[in-house]
């Protein structure tokens, strides 16, 4: 989204900046730290820090920084609020039920997809699921089954966009890093209308992904099954669980 520069309140975007700044490399932070992931002066990031204290969403010893439980207010209003989780849980049930997999739908925001919905794992629950794989967690988007669908759904100009400039960084053997390729694994996606991925983001996991889309064709979230705890044949995967994905797929498009 686009706004007119007056319209436009710096110090709030500053200090969402500082707020972004944690994540799971970096769970507690100082004036320093702070200032240097968010671009700011020490002085200032020191202030915002302050004030984030102040207001609940951090906590501090009065050197080091942390989030408070209060940060999940927000991800605890979008899950309340938004209709995409509500209208999508009900058919990951389903699907968990039916198979005893985990499944997740996700969204893509920047360079990484966040789930906004997912199941457990019915009837075995003893089984470890993937790092991660947590509601509200942000995966690098070249590296996920989702993300390459929900890239796929771009048109070549928003694609090329997207890709500008872009680090792609490795985190397993198998992870794609290079634009070039990435493109040729999108345009097979599109082709597919699905993906397959192979411990790209973690050793050991396993996905396949379908675009959820609405009634005017255009690609609003995806899903996709996560296996974790050794390999599977990818040709037995797409035969047992890939009609199931189309199936809710198609079930869901009148209500996205």
């Amino acid at each position: 989204m686009t706004i007119a520069k007056p319209d436009f309140i710096e110090g709030i975007a500053k200090g969402m900046a500082v707020l972004e700044s944690f994540d799971t490399e970096r769970q507690r932070l100082n004036a320093t730290l702070a200032a240097e992931r968010a671009g700011l002066t020490r002085a200032a990031a020191r202030r915002h820090l302050l004030t984030l204290a102040h207001l609940g969403y951090l906590e501090t010893d009065g050197s080091y920084f942390w989030m408070a439980p209060k940060v999940l207010r927000f991800s605890g209003s979008y899950l309340a609020s938004s209709r995409l989780p509500r209208t999508l849980q009900p058919t990951l049930n389903r699907l968990a039920a039916q198979t005893g997999e985990s499944f997740s739908a996700v969204v893509l925001d920047g360079e990484e997809v966040v789930i906004v919905a997912r199941s457990g794992a019915y009837g075995t629950p003893t089984r470890v699921l993937a790092y991660g794989l947590h509601l509200g967690a942000r995966l690098p988007a070249h590296a996920t089954s989702t993300g390459c669908v929900l890239l796929a759904g771009m048109s070549p100009a928003q694609l090329s966009q997207w890709l500008k400039g872009r680090l792609l960084p490795r985190l397993t053997p198998h992870t794609i890093t290079t634009a070039r390729l990435l493109r040729q694994r999108i345009v097979q996606v599109r082709k597919d209308d699905h993906c397959f991925a192979s411990e790209e983001h973690e050793l050991g996991v396993q996905a396949l992904a379908v675009p959820l889309r609405n009634m005017q064709g255009r690609t609003v979230a995806a899903l996709n099954v996560v296996l974790s705890g050794g390999r599977r044949p990818e040709e037995m995967l797409r035969r047992d669980l890939l009609p199931l994905l189309f199936d809710a797929a198609r079930e869901l498009r009148s209500l996205l």
